[in-house]
């Protein structure tokens, strides 16, 4: 469950933490955008640690060492697909076990690099600021409500789902024991008690909706505005450059494979 702790708003004041919510967005677009655009493993790692310095200053590593840590598992059947399927594609052929082996690991790469950006994101953007930003972006106020509160909701939900696993485990449950089959049938357990305590938390949540009267004015305010600020049109430029530098490598620059160093 520690992937889920990069979804989870750490209140941590920093430069990052500070920029307009609409424009962090836009640079993890970019960054996502640019995972896509390259295959090869060079670019992918220029852009995995062009990320620390975002990381360090807004003074969430711990919290995006476990994000990273939780995506291992995932991170692994990616590159054991990849790796597995190219192969056998390539026809067992021992010549290209090189070439197969770097295809994997950008695949790999790129996950990697797309929960990181995410993590960085939601680790150092408050859910308050994140519904604010959409609403001033004229997105219906449903669904900035109805997304703000599943952001709020996933962390809650995972911790509690941890709780329960280490409540049944105190009471003799066997996770780890058997096959992949009998593994999948001792989290029934689980999944019962999470699934009844996330109905109740919606019950509960209808109700606090209903009693405060929701939805019976169109027209909402809001307490703060958000404003652009010096940092976000630095991030907008920086975000803006890199994307051009992405695009201009992907069509005019030839990227050579690592094995062919």
């Amino acid at each position: 469950m520690s992937v889920f702790d990069g979804l989870k708003f750490r209140r941590v004041h920093s430069p990052i933490h500070d920029l307009d919510p609409r424009i962090k967005f836009l640079y993890v677009c970019a960054i996502f955008v640019i995972a896509i655009l390259f295959m090869e493993l060079l670019p992918l790692v220029v852009l995995f640690f062009m990320q620390i310095p975002f990381v360090v200053l807004a003074g969430v590593k711990r919290e995006w060492i476990r994000s990273m840590k939780g995506a291992a598992f995932l991170a692994a059947v990616i590159f054991l697909t990849n790796f597995v399927f190219s192969f056998i594609y390539a026809g067992y052929a021992t010549e290209t076990l090189a070439q197969t082996l770097e295809y994997a690991i950008a695949m790999t790469l790129r996950f990697i690099v797309l929960v990181e950006s995410f993590s960085i994101f939601f680790l150092t953007t408050s859910p308050d600021h994140l519904g604010l930003a959409l609403e001033q972006s004229h997105v219906p106020y449903e669904f900035c409500f109805a997304f703000t509160t599943a952001v709020r909701f996933v962390p809650v939900l995972a911790e509690e789902a941890q709780t329960i696993m280490d409540a049944q485990k105190a009471r003799g449950l066997e996770l780890e024991g058997g096959n992949f089959l009998k593994r999948i049938r001792n989290y029934i357990p689980i999944l019962i008690p999470l699934i009844v305590s996330a109905i109740r938390r919606s019950l509960e949540l209808a109700e606090a909706m209903e009693s405060r009267a929701w939805g019976a004015t169109k027209n909402r305010t809001n307490l703060y505005v958000l404003k652009m600020r010096r940092g976000d049109l630095v991030l907008l430029a920086v975000t803006t450059g890199i994307l051009a530098v992405a695009v201009y490598v992907r069509l005019f620059v030839p990227i050579l494979p690592l094995i062919s160093f």
